[in-house]
């Protein structure tokens, strides 16, 4: 009997089409606020009375949606998505363990001009592999 060949996917090629989709309808850029993680050295901050501050990151491609509100709900409702190469490379940098972890320890996203809070983190997989964040922005 001879043997079929088989053509698949893998999660790895997804990673890339996830991207190259990004970059081809045009993504923009976001700015991920997280907390700063080194804090002075004064004794003031044992206490808690030293704001440590935020650093910004940028992720680029990013597809920004809007998407429709009710009107008991936010002014304005953002679903932005981020590749998962770009934010596994960031995990990696920040020791976290996972994108989705990397995600749920920002403050916020920063989108032309307008700071929006994290609603929800969805994570996209194909094949056991992360390929799309989606992220809900609240105003």
């Amino acid at each position: 009997m001879p043997e079929t060949m088989r053509f698949g996917i893998s999660g790895v090629a997804l990673v890339r089409a996830a991207d190259a989709m990004l970059r081809a309808l045009g993504g923009s850029e976001v700015t991920v606020l997280f907390p700063l993680q080194v804090l002075p050295e004064d004794t003031s901050t044992e206490l808690g009375l030293v704001d440590p501050g935020v650093e910004q990151v940028r992720f680029s491609p990013v597809i920004a949606r809007n998407l429709p509100t009710g009107s008991e709900g936010p002014r304005r409702k953002l679903e932005f998505l981020l590749p998962a190469s770009v934010v596994a490379s960031e995990s990696v940098d920040r020791n976290a363990a996972s994108g989705t972890e990397l995600l749920h320890g920002a403050l916020g996203i920063i989108y032309e001009g307008e700071t929006f809070h994290i609603a929800s983190i969805t994570t996209e997989c194909f094949a056991g592999t992360a390929y799309l964040y989606r992220v809900i922005g609240v105003e």
